[in-house]
């Protein structure tokens, strides 16, 4: 093979389906050791009893686990500025400006935002039985702020409008940016919220019990609401990726046979181009077609020399020898311009 069977737009294609293939493959496998682990991981809720379990084995740990109950704070909750009345253990505090930028591509306007500010308060706060009552146990949550997402609730949202001068307004086209104004939220992790944690449960020399990270690399997760909906969002997810890498896998075989078509028509019209050579080499040593006799009297209309050896169709024309056939820039009838099909050698008597 003297030649590559992929063009240059071939292989890009195809190495880049590939690496987006073999990416997709991974988070599609990550998303569903995830799922696995979680559908293994025992399932319990915040009891008495926990305890008990937890010195049955023989680290008092369990390394993976799925727990339900309902947040109370270890100490003062927080309040929230804007409303008094709501408490919570987590908060968060967002400023973010929203403008308007030019799209010269697109010749229209497209609305960006961008964070000004951002606070996060937190204070040490528990899962405790649904009862609410203290001698139903209670297991308090570790390092809240490494979870996958934070379990928050929007309890304050204002969005405050810019008004511009004409001087403002005339700078902002001029620059290709207006300010469309400030969105302030605030979001809570409240009091009396059903929670579900997934990490490692410890119970410590203190009779305590503990949620926090797992230290296998296997993510932390504080959800509201029930695990089965956290489960759900998951499989989604590992099934977006899979689709995704079973898409990039058809256009990656796609290019591949794509290539593979193109190079099997070459390779057979070069071999059909051989084959008329050779034919026509052999008329040429049976004497039917002598280089070497004198001017024939209907000779190639190309060289003037060779007499005429091919038909072309499918006009029919019988004009040119056979390397002026070859030499043709375009396959083209030399006497009518039409598209040359195929040809075939004249026997002649």
């Amino acid at each position: 093979m003297d030649y590559l069977p992929f063009t240059a737009g071939e292989l890009v294609c195809l190495g880049s389906s590939l690496a987006f293939s073999g990416l997709f493959y991974y988070l599609h496998r990550k998303k569903a050791k995830v799922v696995a682990r979680i559908q293994d991981a025992p399932k319990l809720q915040v009891s008495a009893s926990l305890p008990s379990i937890l010195s049955a084995t023989d680290s008092s740990c369990l390394d993976y686990v799925v727990i339900e109950g309902v947040v109370q704070p270890a100490d003062a909750p927080l309040t929230s500025p804007y409303h008094r009345e709501l408490q919570g253990v987590i908060e968060r505090l967002m400023l973010k400006e929203h403008r308007l930028i030019w799209n010269s591509l697109a010749r229209s306007w497209t609305d960006s935002e961008r964070v000004v500010l951002e606070q996060v308060h937190t204070v040490p706060f528990v899962l405790a039985s649904p009862g609410g009552k203290a001698s139903g146990g209670q297991v308090s949550v570790e390092s809240p702020l490494d979870a996958v997402s934070l379990p928050l609730e929007t309890v304050y949202e204002r969005f405050q409008q810019t008004s511009p001068g004409f001087t403002d307004l005339l700078g902002h086209y001029l620059s290709g940016e207006k300010p469309k104004g400030f969105l302030e939220t605030e979001e809570m992790l409240l009091v009396g919220s059903s929670l579900t944690g997934i990490g490692q449960l410890t119970l410590h020399p203190d009779g305590s019990l503990h949620l926090q990270p797992v230290t296998d690399g296997n993510d932390y997760f504080l959800c509201l609401g029930d695990w089965q909906t956290l489960l759900a969002d998951l499989k989604s997810v590992s099934n977006f990726w899979k689709w995704a890498t079973v898409i990039c896998g058809l256009v990656a075989a796609a290019a591949v046979l794509h290539a593979l078509r193109r190079f099997y028509r070459l390779r057979r019209y070069r071999q059909e181009q051989e084959a008329q050579q050779r034919e026509f080499e052999e008329l040429r040593r049976q004497g039917n077609m002598d280089q070497n006799a004198e001017l024939p009297e209907n000779p190639c209309v190309i060289c003037l020399t060779n007499r005429r050896e091919c038909v072309l169709l499918p006009c029919g024309h019988v004009c040119c020898c056979f390397s002026c056939f070859q030499a043709l820039p375009n396959r083209n009838c030399p006497i009518c311009r039409r598209a040359i099909e195929r040809v075939v050698p004249l026997y002649q008597a």
